[in-house]
């Protein structure tokens, strides 16, 4: 029986990919039925670009015959580098030619496979919106109780469709296709299959680049069981599951338990001999003791780490660079400005010259995390500039809507740092439109983003703007958070700070009291922040007694005075997630 199989990340490279199928089905050569050559038929001739078949008529589409021949012609057209331009032509034909001969009332696979083809190619051409109807033409026609060979059909266009939506920055619809794909899969091979762990897992990156940590959290499990019960002790395959649970708890905080997962991939890394991947594992150690405040163990990482890419990749390579700027971040934290200074240099001048085979995604992350540094040695300025400099670099890259989002909110945040209010409110308007668009709208990110923005829409005085952006910031994050999270809890103070502005002293009333009930009877009073809110409350209080139709405060005084402190705190609170409030 034919696998379903699931598209590998390939080490290094972007997460999602799109390639072109070799074979017009997957039906074993058992199944096939016997065909005879396709009329006309290609030359024989040793030829390097296919021949150009002549005008077909819409009549000669219901040859049986051609849709085959085009579809050789469209693959033929792309070996031979002619381009895509031209295989687009024989492509849309094939397809053609597939559906008039298909017969009724009966599923063909020859024709799901030409629009797998067809989409391809729109892909390859970056047109990704005209290969989406195509795609789900293309899981319409399998048939998946027919057997293996449909469901792999089925599969396979689900599969490329999130590949695709995943290219146009639509992650939830992505993520929806690769679901219904991994069901199709575990319906077809059982959901204890090696070839369904690698689906999981492919699934759960896709997680983890939504931020939903609790699901990815989950399909790593799931991988982890099957390849544990599958494949050897130590196995590569299970080495890459624990790295990704590893990424999955130290975004959720548990840095424990992520430091357990990479001290056991580094040793079955170690017994496969991968030195470049164990270096890969050491940056990462370091990275959970650094969060630990484990400084020295997390030095002796990442110069371990150092020592094995200067060695393989050169001095030059970004891997080298990455190390450096996670030196500058931790000398700095110590309190050693002149090595934390020396690292950020070292790393800039590899990023500004980068070795032959660097991605723009490579630089573009190297000079965001180097702008972090800059950012917490209180340079925004200097900040700014990287940011600019990773923004253009991914500007025209396909897929990567969120990143930019990511460091467009950044750019706000150092905006607003540095006075510049209306820069600062168009950045973080640029970045919610973008994760409207790619489906991150209930993400805790989001959440904090719409918080920072509606602060930016305060110091412009668009008060009615910032309210609405505070209350669904408040709906977002009491979903994600819970109320009791300190984003939450500033959310809350926030907006009533707002409608005390507005005027609305009742709403006002009701969300400090609620917040002083919250703290009074789960986090303890303890916090300085209650007194604060207590003090406020009062004065509400006391105000609205005599009269609701006051004169505004100056909302200087409104806005919550933590604020600021907070966007300090915040660094601690979103560590790996290319964002800090």
């Amino acid at each position: 029986m034919p696998g379903l199989v699931s598209v590998k990340t390939p080490a290094d490279g972007t997460p999602l990919r799109i390639s072109v199928p070799e074979t017009p089905s997957q039906r074993s050569e058992a199944n096939r039925t016997p065909r005879k050559p396709p009329s006309p038929s290609p030359s024989r001739s040793k030829k390097k670009n296919p021949q150009t078949p002549p005008p077909l008529s819409d009549a000669s589409l219901d040859n049986p015959d051609l849709g085959p021949f085009l579809l050789k012609l469209a693959r033929d057209t792309i070996a031979s580098g002619d381009g895509p331009a031209k295989a687009l032509d024989f492509a849309i034909r094939a397809s053609k030619s597939f559906e008039r001969c298909a017969p009724e009332a009966q599923p063909s696979l020859d024709l799901a496979m030409s629009l797998h083809v067809l989409a391809a190619i729109y892909c390859s051409l970056s047109r990704f919106d005209e290969a989406v109807p195509v795609l789900q033409r293309a899981i319409q026609v399998p048939d998946v109780s027919r057997g293996p060979d449909h469901a792999l059909a089925a599969f396979s266009g689900y599969m490329q469709l999130g590949d695709t939506f995943s290219m146009l920055g639509h992650v939830d619809k992505s993520i929806s296709s690769y679901h219904q794909g991994l069901q199709i899969q575990i319906q077809a091979l059982g959901d204890t299959d090696p070839r369904v762990a690698e689906t999981c897992r492919y699934l759960a990156e896709a997680n983890v680049q939504a931020m939903q940590f609790d699901k990815a959290e989950e399909l790593c499990k799931k991988t982890l069981e099957i390849h544990r019960a599958h494949s050897e002790p130590a196995s590569l395959e299970e080495a890459a599951d624990r790295r990704l649970m590893a990424l999955i708890c130290e975004a959720k905080g548990d840095y424990e338990s992520a430091l357990e997962h990479l001290v056991l991939a580094s040793m079955a890394m170690v017994a496969n001999g991968q030195d470049n991947e164990v270096a890969s594992i050491d940056v990462s150690i370091g990275n959970i003791y650094m969060s630990l405040c484990r400084f020295d163990e997390a030095i002796f990482s990442y110069q371990k780490a150092l020592t094995v890419f200067k060695s393989s990749k050169g001095e030059n390579h970004p891997s080298v660079a990455s190390v450096f700027v996670r030196l500058a971040d931790l000398y700095h934290r110590t309190g050693k400005l002149r090595e934390s200074k020396s690292y950020c240099e070292n790393a800039l001048r590899i990023y500004s010259k980068p070795v032959p085979g660097t991605t723009a995604e490579e630089i573009a992350g190297g000079l965001t995390e180097v702008s972090a540094v800059f950012e917490s040695v209180d340079e925004p300025e200097e900040a700014l500039k990287l940011l600019g400099r990773a923004m253009k670099l991914l500007e025209d890259k396909p897929g990567q809507q969120s990143s930019i989002a990511g460091i467009e909110a950044r750019m706000g945040v150092m905006y607003y740092m540095v006075g510049k209010y209306e820069e600062s409110r168009n950045s973080f308007e640029s970045a919610v439109a973008k994760l409207r668009a790619s489906g991150e709208r209930k993400s805790a990110f989001f959440g904090v983003v719409l918080n920072q923005m509606g602060l930016a829409c305060v110091q412009l005085f668009k008060i009615d703007e910032a309210a609405e952006l505070f209350e669904e910031a408040r709906g977002i994050l009491e979903q994600e958070c819970g109320p009791c999270h300190q984003d939450t809890l500033g959310v809350y103070s926030n907006l009533a700070a707002t409608y005390d502005a507005m005027g609305r002293v009742g709403d006002a009333i009701e969300i400090l009291e609620y917040v002083l009930k919250l703290r009074e009877e789960k986090l303890g009073i303890a916090n300085p922040d209650f007194e604060d809110e207590k003090r406020r409350l009062a004065e509400l209080l006391k105000e609205a007694g005599k009269t609701r139709d006051r004169k505004a405060k100056s909302l200087e005084n409104l806005i919550d005075p933590g604020s600021k402190r907070t966007k300090k705190e915040g660094t601690k609170r979103w560590p790996g997630l290319g964002f800090r409030i």
